[in-house]
């Protein structure tokens, strides 16, 4: 990292630029639970403290004093695209969302003044989001159709873009997947010939595994053609046509009653509006006494409304019309909407930590591949940010992942 010598000189700051740096240094005063060191051409400030139970010290370099006008008038997420921009660098981007998340009022009134306003701005953009049929056609392009090479370059084999489990943090990604995937597998008691339906094939990991391992026929459903070609040839490839039927088809649309249903971080992409939704036709596609297993990111009950109502990174940049459900707000949909019962429930959240640091370092390693493929440097600071902010999200437990399993009346006992 450079040194504040090669910080453009104070002659870039202007007198908004000058007001704007004083009022976030101000704000950063009470930071605590660890250090920031601050550095841009106008001097060095460190905030916090070490010691104790405080995180290691982080490095933050303001290269552009426009920075300043980012946060000024979209709080976290003008942060984040000042990021992208190269405004400003960072020693450990895990370590700094770390940071703030343990100062969650002091990230909270980033959100103040100015920043009200585009904060309105961007929720009125990401109204127009919504997840209806066309709607969720092109969110889901938005992301998943940077295309199968992309993804391919930093996730397992198994093409797994969700949470692994994780025995201990230094495990190999690819055992973690598997266990995840066997997980899935055995909390749903799946056997030959059991008729399941996912929703959300991803690249037919799930599809793949249950009925080369179990025996299992799987219909499984996605709304991206990209992932659709890619699970196809897979299927093909090994010879499981047979077991393994594939649908490009929105899930309001899907018919039918099947004994298991599998969802795995999918719930995500439905829109908070679709909950009741989504959970009546999970439960419309069960037998009486068919079992549901649903692999969801969670946020904490008590953020749900704000987080819910605002625009965040992953909203703006990486997911729109995404949101992240809380577990009460997923239980209360499927009370209103099914006669679904939970009957099993596990929390994996620093898992996910360990997925999201594997997946950063690949990603980090292959950057020339990247590149090649015709990705820009703003497009590897964007991601390299996402993949950081999420992974710090989960260390610190502000958001979790949770297997929740449900089951129609007349389920065998001991089915969790």
């Amino acid at each position: 990292m450079n040194e504040i010598a090669d910080i453009p000189a104070a002659a870039s700051f202007g007198a908004l630029d000058r007001l704007l740096r004083s009022q976030l240094l101000a704000r950063l005063d009470a930071l605590d639970h660890g250090m920031l060191v601050v550095r841009d051409a106008l001097g060095e400030h460190r905030f916090g403290r070490t010691g104790g139970d405080a995180l290691p010290v982080v490095h933050l370099w303001i290269d552009d004093p426009s920075f300043y006008r980012a946060v000024a008038a979209q709080g976290s997420v003008g942060a984040g695209e000042a990021y992208i921009a190269g405004q400003w660098r960072c020693d450990d981007l895990v370590g700094l969302v770390r940071l703030l998340v343990r100062n969650r009022e002091l990230l909270d009134g980033m959100e103040g003044g100015l920043a009200r306003l585009g904060g309105w701005a961007l929720r009125s953009w990401h109204a127009l989001r919504r997840n209806t049929r066309e709607g969720s056609r092109r969110n889901i392009a938005a992301h998943y159709d940077l295309g199968n090479d992309f993804f391919a370059l930093f996730l397992s084999p198994d093409l797994m873009y969700s949470s692994a489990m994780f025995a201990s943090p230094d495990e190999e990604l690819e055992t973690a997947s598997y266990r995840k995937l066997d997980a899935v597998c055995r909390k749903l008691a799946l056997a030959p010939g059991d008729r399941v339906i996912e929703i959300g094939t991803g690249w037919g990991g799930f599809a793949l595994h249950a009925a080369r391992h179990y025996g299992a026929h799987v219909t499984t459903t996605t709304i991206s053609r990209e992932q659709h070609a890619l699970a196809s040839q897979r299927v093909a490839e090994a010879g499981l046509q047979d077991r393994v039927t594939l649908l490009l088809q929105d899930y309001r649309d899907l018919q039918g009653q099947y004994d298991k249903l599998v969802s795995i971080e999918m719930i995500e992409a439905i829109g908070a509006q679709y909950l009741d939704t989504f959970f009546g036709k999970l439960g419309s596609l069960l037998r009486p006494g068919g079992q549901a297993l649903l692999q969801a990111i969670t946020i904490e009950d008590h953020r749900y409304v704000q987080a819910r109502d605002s625009v965040d990174y992953i909203k703006r940049f990486v997911f729109p019309g995404s949101f992240i459900p809380s577990l009460n707000a997923m239980y209360g949909a499927k009370t209103r909407a099914s006669d679904l019962q939970v009957v099993h429930q596990e929390d994996f959240g620093l898992s996910y930590a360990y997925t999201l640091r594997a997946w950063r370092r690949r990603f980090m390693i292959r950057l020339a591949e990247v590149r090649a493929q015709g990705f820009d440097e703003r497009f590897i600071r964007l991601w390299e940010f996402y993949l950081a902010y999420c992974e710090g999200g989960f260390l610190e437990r502000s958001i979790g992942v949770s297997h929740v399993l449900m089951a129609r009346p007349g389920h065998p006992s001991g089915a969790a």
